[in-house]
């Protein structure tokens, strides 16, 4: 370049381009800044995901002015990632987005293509797929399509209903050996190996965000797996001690003991210490479905026909006052169950064919078994006819009910009600006599003799050595920590005060129940006794019933002012983990 005095630099062709090129960039910048600094979030994400830049664009979302908007910002991400195929980026996002509803609708949108660039949605869960694949890969031989005993999921525990609907008990007596293959196949299905280890671990108060764990639930779902083991059993948990809220974070909690488990003959699973059954995934979706949207009490009865208990009392008058020898006592009884017949079986408030519907049914038909004499008792427990003390003299017949009903002492809730305790045994069962006309009609009385109500009684008082023995009745209780928790859940108005819809739990068509047939009819539970020289025949009827509404009422709630209730709610903060994990001790 040569300099001329007086005039101003002369360039040559390559500086020129390069000056000019100066000026374009520094007036592009100039154009862009003002836009960009007037856009909205939503159009600064979408400029960040048309350059590819996802890192800025999480950063962005979240920097959100409001939960709403960053769960909306996180969506669309979400739809990018998962479009470039950044899978695990994108289900990361997808894990952060607080609003269950939102998450759902942004799994819908890149399953039908939209959020996904235009560029065609995944493929529907293909669960036959998936157990094929499972079963074939995993200790083959041991699958039940093949002849073992593993099944993928277990819906059996100690009864089987038939295609009729009528309800058995399972002889166990010899399958242990079948019971050892099934639990080895099980144990090959347990949670995720980044997971074992503290999972399995005991614990005296183990934490569980109900929110984290659909949104889990939900995640796996879109990528077509179901649940996994640590999700259907609750993280492990046995028994619900504490309900805790937090509404700054959105989360629900449920808290108590936990620890490693395995399956037991009857396949249930069962803490690998204490033998109690876990909690289930679908009990807790079928009380928060029937709390939040039924009036009516849930649970069960078991209850004789009419017509048959009309033949039953014929039947016996016949015999009243004639001795039956040994030899004829066989022909005698034959007649008596022939006159007796099945009772049927009523399921309320739930669906009758889920496991928490088989649970309150074998429940109470097994409790029934042990007060007739049919089923062993545990120390302290006297069945109804080995009660009767002949110098006392022979009651009058009546038909005999017991049912299951729940047991809690008091629940505590802390002055800001974001902390509540479940106290109490849990069970407990009631009884009355009920008169018997000729035509077979029930007559309730309100009123319990004293030899019905003293098994019933029994059965309370000895409830934990009874569960020890049979889970079901555990498993009982189970269901009835679950009802409670829903009940407080719809009561306090928790999804509202921390924003968590619950709507893929909530929605049938999203989370579905594993399902059987419903039980419709059972065996008649009855029983016979020669005492002071007479046929004494007794029958039993009842069921479960579920009434949460006594102790959920606002006033019914003791305020705790011991600040034990409020160190835990403090200790288990789930500000204080991992977003992606939904338990902790």
């Amino acid at each position: 370049m040569q300099q001329i005095h007086g005039h101003s630099p002369q360039l040559n062709a390559g500086s020129a381009r390069i000056y000019l090129l100066q000026l374009l960039c520094l007036g592009l910048a100039a154009m862009i800044a003002t836009p960009l600094a007037a856009q909205s979030p939503a159009e600064q994400l979408e400029a960040f995901l048309s350059a590819g830049e996802f890192g800025p664009a999480r950063q962005l979302a979240d920097r959100a002015a409001t939960p709403a908007e960053r769960d909306l910002l996180l969506s669309r991400l979400a739809g990018a990632q998962a479009a470039a195929g950044a899978s695990r980026a994108s289900i990361d996002s997808l894990r952060n987005i607080r609003d269950s509803d939102v998450r759902g609708q942004a799994i819908q949108d890149m399953f039908s293509g939209r959020g996904r660039g235009g560029r065609g949605g995944a493929a529907m869960a293909d669960f036959d797929s998936l157990i094929e694949l499972i079963t074939t890969t995993i200790k083959p031989d041991s699958w039940e399509d093949v002849g073992g005993a593993g099944t993928i999921q277990e819906f059996r525990s100690g009864v089987l209903v038939d295609t009729d609907g009528l309800l058995q008990r399972i002889d166990f007596s010899r399958a242990s050996g079948l019971a050892d293959i099934r639990s080895s196949a099980v144990a090959d299905l347990a949670a995720p190996a980044d997971s074992v280890g503290s999972l399995r671990a005991s614990s005296q108060l183990r934490k569980v965000s109900l929110s984290r764990l659909e949104r889990e639930v939900q995640l796996r779902a879109a990528q077509g797996l179901p649940p996994d083991a640590a999700m259907l059993r609750l993280a492990g948990i046995y028994r619900i001690k504490y309900l805790l809220v937090y509404p700054e974070s959105g989360e629900v909690v449920i808290a108590g003991p936990a620890g490693d488990w395995r399956t037991n003959a009857e396949g249930r699973a069962v803490n690998m210490q204490t033998g109690a059954p876990l909690l289930h995934l679908d009990d807790l979706v079928v009380v928060l479905r029937h709390a939040t949207t039924s009036k009516v009490k849930l649970g069960c009865s078991i209850d004789p026909r009419k017509d048959n208990l009309s033949r039953t009392r014929e039947y016996t008058a016949r015999f009243a006052n004639k001795s039956i020898t040994p030899a004829q006592r066989p022909a005698w009884l034959e007649g008596l169950r022939a006159s007796v017949g099945r009772q049927d079986v009523r399921i309320f408030g739930i669906p009758p064919n889920t496991r928490t519907a088989r649970v309150l049914v074998e429940a109470d038909y097994r409790m029934k078994l042990i007060g007739m004499g049919l089923e062993e008792p545990v120390p302290g427990v006297e069945s109804y006819l080995d009660s009767i003390d002949p110098a006392e003299g022979i009651p009058n017949m009546s038909l005999l009910r017991w049912w299951f009903t729940l047991n809690y002492d008091v629940i505590r809730a802390t002055p800001d009600r974001n902390a509540f305790a479940l106290e109490g045994p849990g069970v407990q069962v009631m009884s009355e006599n009920q008169l018997l006309t000729q035509q077979g009609k029930r007559l309730p009385t309100g009123k319990s003799d004293e030899i019905t109500a003293r098994f019933a009684n029994s059965f309370t008082q000895q409830f934990e050595l009874l569960a020890a023995k049979y889970p079901i009745y555990a498993e009982l209780r189970n269901i009835f920590d679950l009802a409670l928790v829903a009940a407080l859940i719809e009561q306090e108005d928790l999804l509202s005060r921390t924003g968590w819809s619950a709507s893929h739990l909530l929605e049938p068509q999203r989370y579905q129940l594993a399902v059987d047939h419903p039980p419709t009819e059972v065996e008649s539970v009855i029983n016979h006794r020669i005492i002071g020289g007479r046929q004494v025949v007794a029958g039993v009827s009842g069921g479960v019933s579920v009434d949460t509404s006594a102790l959920v009422r606002r006033d019914a709630i003791n305020t705790d002012d011991y600040g034990l209730l409020k160190a835990n709610f403090a200790n288990a903060n789930p500000d204080k983990q991992s977003r992606k994990r939904w338990w902790w001790d």
